[in-house]
């Protein structure tokens, strides 16, 4: 059965896509089988393994609105083991078409199920806010990978976000677990290394051990639609986000 990992923060630019992109990425270079599901109506995890988000009539809205079957619309990739649930722009007015309805925190959920066996990983792109896209990733997911920007405002809205976690857990999805905290964009500054220390002392284990550099080439591969690993195969993205993905499957 699929380990299903939700990478969210309501805070954007914070590295999420980048870490789902990336994280599915590598998983899939070591051999397993990974499915992305971009749950972002900006699509950008979609584009960032090199598919035109715009070229598909069917996405993962007429999955959780139309409860099309989510094997219809999963799409191979360029990159062995890694498929892909596209987005769509549609997806903005998801959460008001489904606020209706009994099950709306249950879709991806209950959408994923059938096919979950068929993958290792199942890795989902959660979108900036803490709404019923967001939330639907939460019920569906095992364990969440909380991506933190590290600059002096790491910690605002974070709290916001874990007692959301904990909601979810006792009420929706008592699987659900934080596997842990990523630190992004570092740099060898002092306000890094203090960010860095601020968080530890805070959260002590539940921060990864990996952190993630501020590097340029991470920046410029979601515009040739690669993951790091293909886009510059020995930059220091690309190292650090194996490592990464070597650390979130040994505490799987």
């Amino acid at each position: 059965m699929a380990r299903i990992i939700a990478v969210a923060n309501q805070k954007g630019g914070v590295g999420k896509t980048t870490t789902a992109v990336n994280l599915a990425a590598c998983f899939a270079e070591a051999g397993k089988k990974v499915l992305l599901l971009d749950l972002d109506p900006q699509g950008n995890a979609s584009q960032g393994v090199g598919v035109d988000k715009n070229k598909y009539d069917t996405t993962i809205y007429d999955v959780l609105v139309d409860h099309v079957p989510l094997d219809q619309v999963v799409l191979a990739t360029n990159y062995d083991n890694l498929s892909l649930v596209p987005s769509h722009r549609d997806l903005v007015g998801a959460e008001i078409e489904l606020v209706g309805e009994n099950d709306r925190e249950f879709r991806l959920r209950n959408a994923i199920v059938p096919v979950q066996d068929a993958y290792d990983y199942i890795v989902l792109d959660c979108p900036p806010a803490l709404g019923l896209l967001t939330l639907n990733g939460l019920v569906a997911a095992t364990g969440v990978i909380i991506p933190l920007q590290c600059e002096y405002y790491a910690l605002e809205g974070l709290s916001e976000l874990l007692h959301t976690i904990i909601l979810v857990r006792d009420n929706l999805n008592a699987d659900l677990a934080v596997k842990g905290v990523l630190l992004t964009m570092y740099q060898h500054t002092n306000l890094s290394r203090q960010v860095m220390e601020d968080v530890r002392n805070h959260l002590g284990t539940k921060v990864f051990e990996t952190w993630i550099p501020r590097n340029v080439s991470l920046s410029e591969a979601p515009s040739y639609g690669m993951p790091i690993i293909h886009y510059d195969n020995k930059c220091a993205g690309a190292r650090y986000y194996r490592m990464l993905a070597q650390e979130v499957d040994n505490r799987a």
